[in-house]
């Protein structure tokens, strides 16, 4: 395995209209917005950063970083 896989923590950015902004119950799934997937919580934060920007005026939009590798590998460290 090279060694960008060995630090590749993988991070999905994805956002929509949620019930509650002190929450995370998406209105609709159908239309949540996938930003993309990261290999690190930097990248992954940068992205957020500006998808969250561009929506701070709107209460009902919320964005979020979705920490995969900790999903897809639970017992692996810095999960």
């Amino acid at each position: 395995m090279s060694e960008n896989h060995e630090n590749q923590l993988l991070h999905m950015v994805m956002g929509g209209r949620v019930v509650d902004p002190r929450g995370a119950e998406f209105q609709d799934l159908k239309d949540i917005h996938v930003v993309g997937f990261y290999a690190s919580y930097a990248e992954a934060e940068d992205a957020w950063r500006g998808w969250a920007q561009r929506t701070v005026d709107d209460a009902e939009m919320k964005y979020v970083i979705v920490h995969l590798h900790r999903l897809l590998e639970p017992d692996l460290p810095g999960a």
